[in-house]
């Protein structure tokens, strides 16, 4: 029966602070904006305007995401609690292990709610851009691309998201110079964003028949997919766009028309493309919707007003120093030189477990955030 006090103390502790999260989520805020939609739904001339429609119902199931997590966390607490209360009148201690699993259970949960009050960003919410790009190394360094692709897009399904390949560059010999995806579903980008930087590995290269260990990078980006109520002034003037022909999978008319855009952004040297759109019309559309994410991810970094303010060569934005190195050889460790997590299960890390690196990085951010703040 200790076991069980000690776990009805923790418990209660536990739904105190899941009670706080209704706060930190400005869920008083949240279901009001929600009715508000529901309320704009009867209105006879709602579906008039069929794309704004829609961006209010994808605005709406948002919310009321993180309606229904919060709600079910606190539901588990409550039903936890009175389990407790229960056995210890009942002096059943029969569940003591059970009770001690879900109590845990709920621990991990709430740690996950509890990262999502530190995604303030204006577009973390928002589906994520993701591009790789193999970096010095020659053939190792697209290998290593293409590990990379495999383990985002584990993480990605792990986690219950859509993974879309808009772009996709193979090399010849092996592996991947360049690949570009969508993430979709919500916090996409805010959890994503944190995986923006060089990555290096280390191992023993499978390329080179003498053994010898050799140090590979690729880089990632990540920019958020914006929709049409956002706003760019984008000069057409200012824009290079060239097509060319599809190299990889997207319909019947791959390697037969002209159907894949790359669009340059002269000022600032930003270049995006899109092949796996079925037709020039969409992949030129989908390009455009990657460069305004990318810009927007500048305007913020950069702190400018507007996107003509933003000036120089950002083709090469994401070779910076490394964010993290994956050791495969002499020992096995994955290390964020950011933040300093580290995991020593390698195989673990590229079958897509990087929530430590990624909760790591936001739980940083923050108390910088805090600490600027306090300044």
């Amino acid at each position: 029966m200790i076991l069980l006090e000690k776990v009805g103390k923790e418990v209660k502790k536990l739904k105190a602070s899941i009670a706080e999260l209704e706060v930190s989520l400005d869920l008083a805020n949240v279901r009001y904006r929600v009715e508000e939609i529901e309320m704009d739904m009867t209105a006879p001339d709602f579906w008039n305007d069929n794309e704004a429609a829609q961006i209010k119902l994808k605005f709406q199931k948002m919310l009321k995401n993180k309606i229904e997590k919060y709600d079910q966390l606190f539901g588990k607490a409550e039903e936890l609690e009175g389990l407790i209360e229960m056995a210890l009148e009942d002096n059943d201690d029969s569940m003591e292990e059970e009770i001690d699993e879900s109590y845990r259970e709920l621990e991990v949960a709430y740690e996950k709610l509890l990262l999502e009050t530190l995604l303030k960003g204006d577009y973390d919410a928002n589906n994520a851009i993701f591009s790789i790009h193999a970096g010095s190394g020659g053939t190792d360094a697209q290998d290593w691309a293409s590990m990379l692709l495999r383990m985002y897009k584990r993480w990605g399904e792990q986690h219950g998201y859509g993974v879309k390949v808009l772009d996709l560059q193979n090399d010849t010999e092996a592996g991947i110079k360049s690949v570009s995806l969508l993430f979709e579903g919500l916090n996409a980008y805010g959890f994503l964003k944190s995986e923006k930087g060089v990555h290096r590995i280390v191992r023993i290269s499978p390329f080179d028949a003498s053994g010898k260990r050799h140090t590979s990078f690729s880089s990632v980006d990540v920019m958020p997919e914006l929709d049409d109520s956002v706003e760019i002034d984008i000069n057409p003037v200012d824009l290079k766009i060239d097509t060319y022909r599809s190299s990889g999978s997207g319909g019947q008319h791959v390697n037969t028309t002209d159907s894949a855009v790359r669009i340059t952004h002269i000022p600032t040297g930003v270049v995006v493309q899109c092949q796996n759109e079925r037709s020039q019309i969409a992949n030129r559309a989908t390009a455009m919707k990657m460069l305004m994410g990318k810009l927007i991810e500048l305007q913020e970094r950069e702190h400018k007003d507007k996107i003509e303010d933003l000036a120089g060569d950002y083709s090469q934005i994401t070779w910076g120093s490394q964010i993290r190195s994956y050791v495969f050889h002499p020992y096995n460790l994955v290390k964020d030189h950011r933040t300093g997590a580290e995991m020593g299960n390698i195989q673990a890390v590229m079958d897509g477990d990087i929530d430590i690196f990624i909760d790591a990085y936001l739980k940083e951010a923050n108390n910088h955030e805090l600490k600027t703040d306090n300044a």
